[in-house]
């Protein structure tokens, strides 16, 4: 009886990876108001872009809403980690809901700088994609017309603004560092009068996870990103590989991958979005060990240790 050998696969594994302090204190929060409050808690839209995380949380007694009207009176609610328009926690205290705010940090702080710059009678350019959660947050923290929304360089080529030398800008949290800086750039050309946020709005988990992912594709043949396929971080982690010349996938599980799509792959560079947790990045490196004789080596770039105070009231609960 002839063995096959498996072939041999060298995995090289971005660090950090994976959950941001923000994704992790969004779901402590979901799990520290159900032990509270007792289930069902109702989260509107999904607390963080991961299928994984928000149906392990609905097996714990989460149940996840688009709009606040799908929340029957008295009982408790919690809002995304991407951010809410102004309205909903009005509609939630008048209704008498009791609510926990989710909102990672940092996009509270874009909108507390976008809150600042409409009080200073600036219009504010927004760097983002259209439709998503935290983008819709953000312009719910102002006046309609007082933000206008900009996707490409393209768009920011043609933008137009009726007082150029009053303007700002600003940027949801999760884009592409290159792309964002391409756009910046090029709107500081058109305005060179362009009032800049105060720090970097992109965050430091988006930045560090795409700084990890440029320092592995050289020695990678191919990428594989854990995460979401709405989950803006995950789709920016498979272009900075592409754009470093190798081919590279988004999938969700480790069951979702063709492993035909692996032929002739001597290096493989594995990392999960800032929604993935690392479980899925096992289950997959061991559905591989399934199917080849592996290495494992990991490449970290920089250490995370941030991290960020729950809101109160749940803070007793971890005593």
């Amino acid at each position: 009886m002839t063995i096959t050998e498996k072939p041999a696969l060298d995995l090289l594994i971005a660090a950090p990876r994976g959950f941001c302090a923000g994704v992790d204190r969004a779901i402590h929060i979901v799990e520290l108001a159900i032990e509270k409050y007792g289930a069902p808690v109702y989260v509107r839209h999904e607390i963080v872009h991961n299928k994984y995380v928000v149906d392990s949380l609905r097996a714990k007694g989460a149940i996840f809403v688009e709009e606040l009207e799908e929340v029957p009176d008295g009982v408790p609610v919690v809002f995304s980690a991407h951010g809410v328009p102004k309205s909903v926690p009005v509609e939630a205290e008048t209704r008498g809901l009791a609510y926990l705010d989710a909102t990672c940090p940092l996009v509270s702080k874009v909108h507390r700088q976008a809150e600042r710059l409409v009080e200073q009678g600036r219009h504010i350019i927004f760097v983002g994609h259209a439709g998503h959660p935290e983008v819709i947050g953000t312009f719910g923290q102002v006046p309609n017309g007082a933000m206008t929304l900009v996707e490409t360089a393209e768009d920011a080529e043609t933008v137009v603004v009726d007082d150029p030398g009053n303007i700002a800008f600003l940027t949801q949290t999760t884009l592409s560092v290159d792309d964002t800086a391409d756009i910046v750039a090029v709107l500081q050309r058109r305005f060179p009068e362009i009032k800049a946020p105060r720090g970097e709005d992109i965050c430091y988990a988006t930045s560090n996870r795409q700084a990890a992912v440029k320092a592995i594709a050289d020695h990678c043949d191919a990428m594989l990103v854990i995460g979401a396929t709405n989950s803006s971080n995950s789709l920016r982690l498979v272009e900075v590989a592409e754009r470093h010349g190798i081919p590279a996938r988004l999938i969700q599980r480790a069951s979702d991958l063709d492993l035909a799509w692996l032929n002739g792959i001597r290096t493989l560079g594995i990392t999960a979005g800032a929604s993935a947790p690392e479980i899925l990045v096992r289950e997959l490196v061991n559905r591989l060990a399934e199917h080849f004789t592996i290495t494992e080596r990991e490449e970290e770039t920089t250490r995370e240790t941030i991290s960020f105070k729950l809101p109160r009231g749940l803070e007793a609960a971890t005593v």
